[in-house]
């Protein structure tokens, strides 16, 4: 059995003991892995103060300067790239070659984010008086709180901190409890680059205290969660005492559409990898297809064959596609929606069910056929390897299924026909749909949902925004002074 290791907090540029812990579970095999601290309202008082002090300061530093820090620590990542990728794994369960995927994309990701130095501007604007001059500036907020997911938890770190250094803010990191591992061995390396004290800040614990506490700070001018609904509403509740501004990415329910002029083996490849995928749970991945009635039997068929071939296993010792779910309660909400589909009338093609193996929280690759639109399979985000189907004759049908949801992340379409995938751009009312192609999102984009999937955006010259507010100067002059 490796080493059991003990984490510290990281406030102000110091390493902190705490005498409260909280274990983390590898759930490949059910064992404790590590120790987090177990941090109080005292800790992130702490941790925002630290970085309310070093804002002062911070943003005074021209923009490029700070990009520099950026770019350090994407090096650092660079170099730490296999003992990052073999932590998330440890601790989430994603197979190996997706974690260093993760680790590659978030040091690519501050890259990015670092080339807006010299990018991002402000305006002059025609004044309706002489002898004046509109100026508009965008400044940084100020503290930003970055309260992260356990899904994609490293690259979350950048998506988070990188626009917001850049632009001159502070910010104190929230890591989730399931994955906080990445973020402490984060920590060190932001240590090793020498950045000034109290710009970062990474505060472990619950989110009924520590997450709390840190959306409803008065000092904090912009809270950006990656989450549950449920959670995020209450986010919004303890930010709403200050007007903090909140930026949410928060459920999906992605629909996929498979026109009968399709590319089957395309459409089949393409969802078929969407859904499994970090193990089914990826907010932006197809929840859920729509299958044209002529084509149904021969895609259903190989979606099929194609999820009954998916290997799963632990992902540190064995060569497989897909790794276990997060913890129990995952499994057990999986296993709830599929049971009450099956109870409802529909059939399952192949899974169904959690693994027969007792060493993780391990579920089978499943395909649920004759559900209907009504069953909470299809209204509820399911976070697993679980495909439902359902058949459709006309594209205005598919288009009004498809929308049928209290979530608007991500959509997909497959279609030969350009009319076809420009109507589709139109109607499906989601904030990205992809064609002929897989969910995966490109961080010059915008990835950002409608409805209850969130508030706000992230990646891109928008996402950069999130992190700036709007000051106008008006500037009047005498031209007859000499």
């Amino acid at each position: 059995m490796s080493e059991i290791k003990v984490y510290q907090m990281y406030i102000n540029g110091e390493f902190i003991n705490h005498v409260d812990v909280l274990p983390v579970i590898n759930p490949s095999d059910k064992q404790i892995i590590s120790y987090i601290p177990k941090g109080t309202v005292e800790d992130v008082d702490d941790a925002v103060q630290a970085a309310y002090t070093a804002q002062l300061s911070w943003e005074k530093l021209p923009a490029i300067e700070r990009a520099g820090y950026l770019k350090k620590i994407a090096q650092k990542i660079r170099e730490n790239a296999d003992m990052l990728a073999r932590t998330i794994t440890q601790e989430q369960g994603k197979v190996l070659g997706l974690a260093t995927v993760e680790v590659h994309f978030t040091a690519d990701y501050m890259d990015y984010m670092a080339e807006w130095a010299r990018r991002y501007e402000g305006e002059i604007i025609q004044s309706d008086r002489p002898n004046e001059n509109i100026f508009l500036f965008k400044l940084p907020i100020g503290v930003a709180a970055g309260i992260l997911p356990w899904n994609f938890p490293f690259f979350l770190i950048a998506r988070k901190l990188a626009p917001a250094l850049l632009t001159g803010n502070t910010i104190v990191i929230k890591p989730s409890g399931d994955t906080p591992n990445n973020a402490f061995e984060f920590a060190k390396l932001v240590d090793e680059v020498g950045l000034p004290k109290g710009v970062f800040n990474l505060v472990s614990g619950t989110g009924s205290e520590v997450g709390n506490a840190l959306a409803g700070h008065e000092k904090v001018g912009i809270v950006s969660f990656t989450g549950s609904v449920p959670t995020g509403v209450k986010i919004m509740e303890a930010a709403a005492k200050n007007v903090t501004k909140v930026s949410l990415e928060l459920g999906g329910k992605a629909p996929a559409i498979v026109m009968a002029d399709a590319n089957i083996d395309l459409a089949v490849e393409a969802i078929k990898n969407s859904r499994v995928i970090n193990n089914g749970q990826v907010c932006n991945c197809a929840e859920r297809v729509y299958v044209h009635k002529s084509i149904a039997k021969e895609f259903t068929e190989k979606i099929t064959k194609a999820m009954s071939a998916t290997t799963y296993g632990n992902p540190l010792t064995e060569e497989v596609d897909m790794g276990p779910l997060i913890n129990e309660a995952a499994v057990a909400h999986v296993q709830s929606l599929v049971d009450s589909a099956v109870k409802a009338g529909a059939t399952i093609t192949t899974g169904g069910k959690r693994a027969s193996r007792n060493d993780g929280f391990y579920y089978e690759p499943t395909v649920i056929v004759d559900v209907t639109q009504d069953m909470n399979i299809i209204q509820e985000e399911i976070f697993g390897p679980v495909l439902p189907i359902m058949t459709f004759e006309t594209l205005d049908e598919a288009i009004t299924l498809a929308n049928d949801s209290e979530f608007g992340l991500t959509s997909s379409i497959y279609t030969q026909n350009i009319d076809v995938a420009m109507r589709a751009c139109k109607e499906i009312k989601f904030g990205e749909t992809y064609i002929n192609r897989e969910n995966f999102e490109a961080m010059q984009g915008f990835h950002a949902g409608w409805r209850k999937s969130g508030i706000g955006g992230a990646d891109g010259k928008h996402g950069l925004e999130e992190y700036l507010q709007t000051k106008v100067v008006y500037l009047q002059y005498d031209l007859n002074k000499q």
